[in-house]
């Protein structure tokens, strides 16, 4: 009887061998890396103060008729959330806290930024994915933020909680108790294991400001006009940081649109030949 079972194992050997040999040893599938996201594109460029806004701050009627701007502007609040130090910024990440007049929603945005090195998005798109950010995280929108000279890739977090109609904030403890009850794994473990909810919990709100948002169109293009007024540097009062903006999913897209909107401001004399600072200077000033 041994011997008969001896005899039966090693045919058995040898019916698998004569198998690997004709099929090949695949082994394990390999675990396939996730793909880099795909980004969308915003293109936003400074507006000459002087140029573009009326004394009582409103905008001029030529800047109204070109980009068929509608009158009625959108209010909203904004504040963002930092350290004293700036320590979220400094690892790219800025969280920001919005009330917009006329929803009946807090918006809270979680949002890690990656510099974009000469026009190299897919250097960047490669960095953040080995960080976490690809293709399959469907919780982080992943947006290319075009300026007059620099490009800066963006992943944010949208989180939304109840609030009436209005522009009033909650008390910058209960902003933040919110921020932090609302925390994405990402920032929280950034660095190590809740580097991200302990940063938080030290961080002070910066602002708030009164954002005015005007819509309007461009080559068939959906265009943003904002007016942020920021504290001045000394303190003693605000200047207007006037941000002009579209958004598209296409890259050529957005390319070919930026050169003739920087064409047609510089024609205009509304150009500012700057890249937008307006979250750095929030972060500092307040």
């Amino acid at each position: 009887m041994k011997t008969g079972l001896r005899i039966t194992k090693l045919m058995s050997v040898v019916t698998l061998s004569a198998v690997l040999l004709v099929t090949g040893w695949k082994g394990a599938e390999p675990v396939q890396a996730a793909a880099n996201a795909t980004p969308s594109y915003e293109v936003k460029l400074l507006l000459d103060t002087a140029q573009v806004l009326n004394a009582d701050g409103s905008l001029k009627s030529g800047i109204v008729n070109e980009f068929q701007i509608s009158e009625d502007a959108q209010r909203l609040s904004v504040e963002y959330f930092d350290t004293n130090s700036l320590q979220l910024n400094d690892e790219g990440w800025n969280v920001r806290f919005r009330k917009k007049e006329d929803k009946k929603n807090y918006e809270l945005t979680y949002k890690k930024r990656y510099t974009v090195t000469n026009e190299n998005i897919d250097a960047a798109l490669t960095q953040a994915n080995k960080e976490g950010f690809s293709a399959s995280d469907d919780n982080y929108e992943a947006e290319v933020d075009w300026g007059y000279s620099k490009q800066t890739l963006s992943f944010s977090n949208d989180k939304k909680t109840n609030a009436s109609k209005g522009l009033a904030l909650p008390s910058p403890d209960q902003a933040l108790k919110q921020l932090q009850d609302n925390l994405p794994g990402k920032l929280q473990n950034w660095k190590n294991s809740n580097w991200g909810k302990q940063t938080l919990a030290n961080s002070r709100v910066r602002g708030p400001l009164q954002v005015s948002k005007y819509e309007g169109s461009f080559q068939g293009l959906d265009t943003d006009v904002e007016i942020w007024p920021i504290r001045s540097a000394n303190g003693s009062g605000t200047e207007n940081i006037i941000e002009i903006s579209f958004k598209t999913s296409d890259y050529s897209v957005a390319a070919s649109n930026r050169t003739k909107l920087m064409n047609l401001l510089q024609s205009k004399g509304w150009l500012v030949p700057a890249d937008s600072l307006k979250t750095n200077l929030v972060l500092e000033r307040y």
